[in-house]
Parts: structure tokens; sequence; C-alpha cells
């Protein structure tokens, strides 16, 4: 429904498919999420809970936790678990879950995806430059050079080939959208002409939207590889975001990604956040022309994907399988908890904060002095009207359920900072907008 992008291979993915209307990441930022698919449990119970390498804020009312900046050799991937299984696997694009520095007592390639359960990971080329190529880079087609979403999909189409008689996992995780803001030069000019033709269009970002127009496409030439391959009706197909688009940084309002009608975005503690696209294929067995409003998260993959291929999870994990929803999306999982634990700050959001849903109900419980806030999703999905008070027996269920949760998983909480320096806050702050 979005006014200027043009998204249709994933317009046809969801008539194809399953689309997830209540779809979250179990993080605001990127590496926690993609932690928690990996391994089906929440980033708070793995200590992995801000994106690597994170921020350093010396100066705020808070001081955060000291938190793991890699994913921890002993957790047992998906990658691994399938592999053992006889799948064959692959990573192709962003990996996020390893730190640039040196881990003591470690050997650092063990943290990169082939120590993590993956036969092969390719990402950009050396030499690339934001989303270019390096100019003499030879691709497929001849050419030289190229757009970095469009390697990452001939990758991913080679990984596809050369696994095609056997079982395989692939994870293709594209950069964008993300920061440098860059597309294709053919791509902008049609997104900037039509915004002269539509001068009624209020998102006008022809940047981003070309970027979304690459995503769409390699998507659809994933897709098409598979079903001209026959894989079809055995390859289940998921797409999903690791968290929701980037609206502010440091308190300015970004003409870049547009959330409505969830509020804020990516960094924050409101729906923005953390409510994401998602996408199931895989026809004869994923009904065509689906939705299901059951809420699910990142956690859920990994018994899912394990489940899809007639395996259980080896350990005790936070999410559950979501194979029947897939298979008849009229079920329900039975009602449960979702959590989130963010003890950051973020350029793009608020003080660091936990949360919970239960239902249609949301309670953010802000880790400072920022006024905690309930909401009701169903009448107020834009979470503009805070319930704490009118509705004061709810939230003090969802606090005793989120207490509950944070010490059983052992959940690290920021403390507060003896050199908090409100001044230096703010000159910080006034530099980053610039």
């Amino acid at each position: 429904g979005n006014p200027l992008h043009e998204t249709p291979n994933l317009n046809r993915m969801a008539r194809e498919g399953l689309r997830f209307t209540d779809a979250y990441a179990a993080c605001t930022v990127c590496s926690p999420t993609r932690a928690s698919l990996m391994t089906g449990k929440y980033p708070a119970r793995l200590h992995l809970t801000d994106f690597i390498a994170g921020q350093n804020r010396p100066f705020e009312k808070l001081t955060i936790p000291a938190w793991t900046k890699y994913l921890p050799t002993e957790e047992d991937t998906l990658a691994e678990q399938l592999r053992r299984a006889g799948y064959r696997t692959a990573h192709v694009g962003k990996w996020h879950l390893s730190n640039t520095a040196p881990v003591r007592g470690h050997d650092n390639a063990e943290f990169l995806p082939t120590g993590q359960g993956f036969e092969t990971s390719t990402d950009a080329p050396k030499g690339t430059k934001g989303y270019f190529l390096p100019p003499d880079f030879p691709r497929p087609d001849g050419t030289l050079g190229g757009y970095l979403t469009d390697h990452l999909t001939d990758e991913a189409l080679k990984v596809i080939e050369r696994h095609r008689a056997e079982p395989f996992f692939l994870y293709l995780a594209y950069h964008t959208p993300h920061t440098p803001i860059q597309g294709r030069a053919e791509l902008i000019t049609h997104y900037e002409e039509k915004l002269r033709q539509h001068p009624e269009i209020q998102i006008r970002n022809a940047t981003y939207a070309a970027m979304i127009h690459s995503l769409d496409q390699s998507v659809g030439r994933v897709i098409d590889k598979v079903d001209q391959l026959g894989l079809a009706k055995d390859t289940l197909i998921v797409f999903i975001s690791d968290n929701g688009g980037l609206t502010q940084r440091y308190g300015k309002i970004d003409n870049i990604a547009d959330n409505t009608p969830l509020r804020r975005g990516k960094g924050s503690a409101y729906e923005g956040g953390v409510r994401v696209p998602m996408i199931a294929r895989r026809p004869g067995h994923v009904p065509a022309a689906s939705e299901s409003s059951t809420p699910v998260s990142t956690i859920d993959f990994l018994p899912t994907l394990l489940a899809a291929a007639g395996l259980e999870p080896a350990a005790p994990i936070d999410g559950v399988s979501l194979l029947p929803v897939l298979l008849d999306p009229s079920v329900t999982r039975p009602t449960r908890d979702l959590f989130w634990h963010y003890p950051h700050y973020h350029a793009g959001g608020d003080a660091p904060y936990s949360a919970i849903r239960n239902g249609d109900w949301r309670l953010i419980d802000f880790h400072d002095d920022t006024p905690d806030a309930l909401y009701n999703l169903g009448t107020d999905i834009g979470e503009s009207v805070n319930r704490l008070e009118s509705d004061a027996a709810i939230a003090k269920d969802l606090r005793s359920r989120l207490d509950h949760w944070r010490k059983q998983i052992g959940a690290q909480m920021p403390k507060p900072n003896p050199g908090y320096d409100p001044d230096k806050v703010d000159r910080v702050a006034k530099k980053q907008k610039r």
C-alpha cells in the first residue's frame, strides 16, 4: 500500500503464501535479532542485547551492562542442527554476530558463520564501498562492478544450483535497506520521475525507494530460481526484517523509512522498532493468499524450520514451532507473552527499556525516569493513548510477568551512572543532529 515503493515480487510472495500481520523482531536493532533467529532464544538470555559493537554513551543517566559482543560458540545454532541432520548449509550476506576485537581464549574464526554451522559464507567483495562493488569486479553476466544486493543474489543462486539435488539451508541476509542510503542510478531516476509526477506523495526519498526496489528484484530472482528448478513444493522460503525502519536519529526526523501506522522505528521502544514484515511461501503446503494475526517472533525461526525438516530442537529454547500455523493459518498458538529487553541507548530511540506483549496489551518499562506506558494494540496500533492509569490492574499484572521473565532468564540491567553529565549528553546530541 506504500504510494512510492514498488514491490511486485514481495506482493507476489504474499499472494502465493502466508503473510503475518503481527510478526516481531526479537530486538529493536539487528545483531540481537539475528542471534535469536540462529538460536531460538531471547537476546536477553544470550546477553547479546545491542548491535555489535554498540554505541559508547558514557555521560547518560544509566550505565549499560557488560554485554556479549558475539554469538557464543556454546550455542547450538540452527545451521549446526540442520547440518548434523544432513543439510547443506550456506550463509550469504550480513552476519553481524562476531566482534572485530579479539576475544580472549578463542580463535576468532569460530565466531564467523563457518564456525557456527555454515559450510560456506560469502559477503561483499573486498574493495566494496557502501553498496557498490569494485569497478573491476567481474559479474556472472560479463559486466564489471555492480550493486551489492545484486551480487549477494548471484551468490545465493549459485548455492541453490549447487545443492538443488539435496536438502539445503540458505541464510540470505541482505544489507539493504540500511545506511549508507545508496541505490542504482537508473532506479533512483525512476523514482525521482515518479515523485515529479506525483507531488502528493509524502514519502519522498527516491534513493531509499531504489534500495527497496533492488531488494524486491532479488527476492523475485530467488523465487524464480527455486521454481525453475522444480523445487518450489519442497522449499520453504521465509522473508523477514531484523528490525523496523529507521525514522529518526538523535531526535532528528529522517525522511527515509515510514512505518505508518506504527509509532517510531528502529532503536525505539515502540512497535515501529520491532514489528516487521514476514511472509512464508511453500506452494502446496502453505495456503496461498493467507494471513495470520498470531503474534510471532524471530525466536520462533529455529523450532519452525527444524519442524519443517522433521526435527526437534536439540535443547530447551524460548521459541515455539509455527509449523501448525504455516499449514493452517486459522490455527492460533496458545496465548503466550512476548518480551523485549534493550538495556541500551540508541541514536534512533529512547531510554533503555523492557517490554511485554500479552494479547492486545503492550507494556513498556523504561529503565530510567521516563514514564512507563501501556497500550492496547487492538484499538490503538499507533500507541497514542497511554492506558497505564486507566487500566492499572492490567499494567500491574504485565509488570509482574515482565519482572519474573527478566529474573528467570538473567537479564542484565543498566545501573545509575555516577558520571552522568546532562550538559555533555546535550552537546553530543546537538553535534549528532548536525
